[in-house]
């Protein structure tokens, strides 16, 4: 089943989202900031999924691609919550395959149902992000105005212009993971590249560091970028969700 299909929150959004049937635990891709699931890496692995006869679902997150949402009003909390409920609307074990800010989702879901994981694979995760990686790393002017006026609106290259708000970086608050123990009872396999320069590879050590229950793999693949879109890289995180998959 690949057709677009919809599944209504209590405030009447709708995430949009394609499946793909097959065996095992259902491989769930979630996507990064400002980014949907028609991407190069979620198409990769629903190519996957259809040769190998894997369970996949691919989604948009509130306010990204054709799910709906107003993005003003977008938070890591939300987001969150949306991927919980996906995968509370699954059968069976499930798989998270985050990238970027959905390494952070990946994280949180996995802390909230960790009964249902049967493994993470996380591409340069973005855990944290908004305090440690962007808020440090604005203009000071553009902060002072999402101080003093909520919000401000920035041009970021392949992102276009859009909205960051106070809201969201408040909020986010509440999900930081990097100051605790994150003790996750699943095999965790981390692709992270080693030239990404919106998440440096040293932004893992500390996830490293505060991950607990379950075997960790972290591959830093040389030339990497934040992307890791090449074929070759395409190829490895295939096989990093096969072997998940085959327990290895």
């Amino acid at each position: 089943m690949t057709d677009l299909q919809h599944l209504t929150r209590p405030d009447g959004e709708t995430l949009a989202f394609k499946r793909v049937e097959g065996d095992g635990p259902t491989v769930v891709w979630i996507g990064g900031f400002r980014s949907d699931m028609e991407g190069t890496k979620a198409l990769a692995l629903d190519a996957a999924a259809r040769a190998g006869g894997w369970a996949y679902l691919r989604y948009d997150h509130f306010a990204h691609g054709v799910s709906s949402g107003d993005w003003r009003a977008a938070t890591i909390g939300r987001w969150r919550e949306d991927a919980i409920a996906l995968i509370d609307a699954l059968d069976g074990p499930v798989m998270p395959v985050g990238s970027s800010m959905g390494g952070w989702i990946a994280l949180l879901l996995a802390l909230a149902r960790p009964e249902r994981m049967a493994g993470v694979a996380l591409v340069n995760p973005a855990q944290d992000f908004t305090e440690r990686l962007m808020w440090p790393d604005l203009p000071d002017h553009v902060r002072q105005a999402i101080l003093r006026d909520g919000q401000a609106t920035i041009t970021e290259e392949g992102l276009g212009d859009y909205v960051l708000t106070r809201a969201m970086f408040e909020e986010a608050r509440r999900w930081l993971l990097l100051d605790d123990e994150i003790r996750i009872p699943a095999p965790i396999h981390i692709l992270q590249g080693r030239d990404d320069d919106v998440v440096p590879w040293r932004h893992q050590a500390r996830l490293l560091e505060r991950l607990t229950g379950g075997d960790v793999i972290l591959e830093r693949i040389e030339g990497g970028d934040h992307r890791l879109s090449s074929p070759g890289q395409l190829a490895r995180l295939v096989a990093a969700v096969e072997g998940l998959r085959a327990g290895r």
